[in-house]
């Protein structure tokens, strides 16, 4: 678990400096400023499932439905809202469903809802398909320079 948490900060921390990511959150920054950050993760979570090089649609199934299984085997260890969280999150397949657009747009208003300072109404998903060209440029040039990076830190991580 904290080798996953250690990858984890490892990967907020490249893609927070990483330049195809600022570009692509001056998309959002007009409509929620310092939350775009979030909207960004959303859209990359889309491109992901939709990149044929990573997931074929039978491939991200099975994909979702081991991650749901390793965290149920796992649930003791987490705290009762996300408890609360991940049975509708495998109810509803959010991992698979995130290479929809009605899977991102349910995302997205998740992500409003929960924000304390947005107001629900904002045209984030709008944005998004207006966007989706330039969102799946910055997608192509930064997840082979993460997927890079990543592979660096595993090696670290088993020596």
């Amino acid at each position: 678990m904290q080798k996953g948490i250690t990858l984890h900060r490892a990967i907020d921390t490249f893609t927070d400096s990483h330049p195809a990511i600022s570009e692509a959150k001056k998309i959002f920054s007009p409509l929620v400023r310092l939350y775009s950050g979030a909207f960004i993760d959303v859209s990359m979570d889309y491109f992901l499932a939709n990149d044929p090089k990573i997931f074929s649609s039978k491939t991200l199934k099975n994909h979702s439905e081991k991650v749901y299984r390793i965290l149920n085997e796992n649930i003791e260890w987490f705290p009762e809202n996300f408890k609360k969280m991940l049975f509708h999150m495998e109810k509803d397949d959010w991992l698979y469903n995130y290479r929809n657009d009605w899977g991102i747009e349910f995302s997205m208003k998740n992500v409003l809802r929960k924000a304390k300072y947005l107001d629900g109404n904002i045209p984030v998903f709008e944005a998004f398909l207006k966007n989706k060209n330039e969102l799946q440029e910055c997608y192509d040039v930064f997840f082979p320079e993460l997927k890079a990076y990543c592979e660096n830190l595993d090696y670290v991580f088993k020596s």
